[in-house]
C-alpha cells in the first residue's frame, strides 16, 4: 500500500490544495483539504508513514482548512477549520494552521466515534497489555508519553484519544503526531535525540506547540488492539520524589468516567464497557520529577498486573 512519503513535495501540495490528501489514521479515513505551505510541510514530515486511500475509499472525516475572504488577509492573515462543511472553531491565525488540524481531528474522533468509549487520556501498549495515561493539561502526560515511545520500548496508540471497544473491551490503536507544548519541546528533543519533532508554533490558545512524529512500528501496527492493564494518572512536580500509589477502583472508576468524553452519551453500553476496563486494570496515581525514574517506574509495571 502507497503511504504519504511516496509522494513528492509537489504532489502532495497538489493533492492538499486540490481534491484533498485521503489517508488512513488508525481505524479512520481521513479527506484534508489545505492550500497553506505550513501544512504541506507538517503532514510531509509526520505523516509519511501513513497509508494512502483510493478515490473509491470511505472516509470518516472530510477537513477543510480555509482562508476567510476578509479585508484582513492581507495584514493577518487566518484560516478556519471545517469538517464535512460546518465550522470547528472561530478563525485562528494562519501560522497556526497545522496544529488547528490535529486539534480538529481530535475534536472529530471524540465527538463522533461512539463506537467506542474514548477517554481523554494517552495510551500505550507493551506485550500486548495497555497503560491509559488519564490527565488534565500542564500534568506531563505528553512528555511522559513521548519519552516512553521514543526511549522507553513502548508502542504508541495514542497521545489524546484512549478508545476501548464496546464488545471486545480492548484498547484500539489511533496513532498520530505527539502534541509537545512550551518546555516540554526541549526536553524530548533532548531526551530522544533522534525524535522527529515540526518546527514550534508560537502564541497559540495552549502556548508554543510541537508535534513528534509517531513512531513507524505505532502506524505500522495501527490494526493491532491490546488488553487494559494499568490506569495511571500522571502528574510532573519538579523536584518531586518518583511515586506509585495504587487507588481503589471505584477512585478510578469515577476519575476514569471523569476523563471520557462520551461515558455518558453512551449509556448503559459506557458503563459496561467502562466497568470492564476496571475489572482488567490496575489503578495508580504516579508523581514524577525525572524521566528516567518514570520509565524505570512504568518498566516494572508487570509486577502489578490485576
Amino acid at each position: 500500500m502507497l503511504t504519504v512519503a511516496s509522494l513528492s513535495p509537489g504532489a502532495l501540495h497538489a493533492r492538499l490544495a486540490g481534491p484533498g490528501l485521503r489517508l488512513r489514521t488508525g481505524r479512520f479515513g481521513v479527506c484534508l483539504q489545505a492550500d497553506v505551505a505550513s501544512v504541506t510541510a507538517g503532514i510531509g514530515q509526520l505523516y509519511g508513514d501513513y497509508p494512502l486511500l483510493d478515490e473509491a475509499d470511505f472516509t470518516d472525516f472530510n477537513l477543510k482548512l480555509v482562508r476567510p475572504l476578509s479585508p484582513r488577509r492581507w495584514l493577518r492573515p487566518q484560516v478556519r477549520l471545517e469538517c464535512d462543511g460546518y465550522d470547528v472553531y472561530q478563525p485562528m491565525p494562519l501560522q497556526h494552521a497545522f496544529p488547528i488540524f490535529e486539534w480538529g481531528l481530535n475534536w472529530c474522533v471524540s465527538g463522533r466515534a461512539h463506537r467506542y468509549l474514548i477517554v481523554h487520556a494517552a495510551v500505550l501498549e507493551r506485550g500486548g497489555r495497555a497503560v491509559i495515561l488519564p490527565a488534565p493539561p500542564g500534568s506531563g502526560k505528553s512528555t511522559l508519553t513521548a519519552a516512553l515511545a521514543g526511549k522507553g520500548g513502548w508502542r504508541l496508540l495514542s497521545d489524546e484519544l484512549t478508545m476501548i471497544d464496546l464488545e471486545s473491551g480492548l484498547v484500539v490503536p489511533n496513532p498520530r503526531p505527539i502534541s509537545l507544548k512550551n518546555a516540554s519541546i526541549d526536553i524530548i528533543r533532548a531526551y530522544v535525540p533522534d525524535a522527529v519533532l515540526s518546527e514550534p508554533v508560537r502564541d497559540t490558545q495552549k502556548g508554543t506547540v510541537a508535534h513528534m512524529r509517531a513512531p513507524g512500528q505505532a502506524v505500522q501496527r495501527a490494526g493491532d488492539s491490546a488488553i487494559p492493564a494499568w490506569i495511571v494518572f500522571p502528574h510532573y512536580q519538579a523536584g518531586a520524589a518518583t511515586t506509585l500509589e495504587a487507588l481503589p477502583r471505584a477512585a478510578t472508576f469515577m476519575e476514569l468516567a471523569g476523563n471520557s468524553f462520551n461515558y455518558s452519551i453512551l449509556g448503559a453500553a459506557g458503563f459496561d464497557a467502562l466497568g470492564r476496563v476496571i475489572e482488567a486494570a490496575a489503578g495508580f496515581r504516579f508523581r514524577y520529577s525525572a524521566l528516567d525514574e518514570a520509565l524505570d517506574t512504568f518498566a516494572r509495571l508487570d509486577d502489578f498486573i490485576r
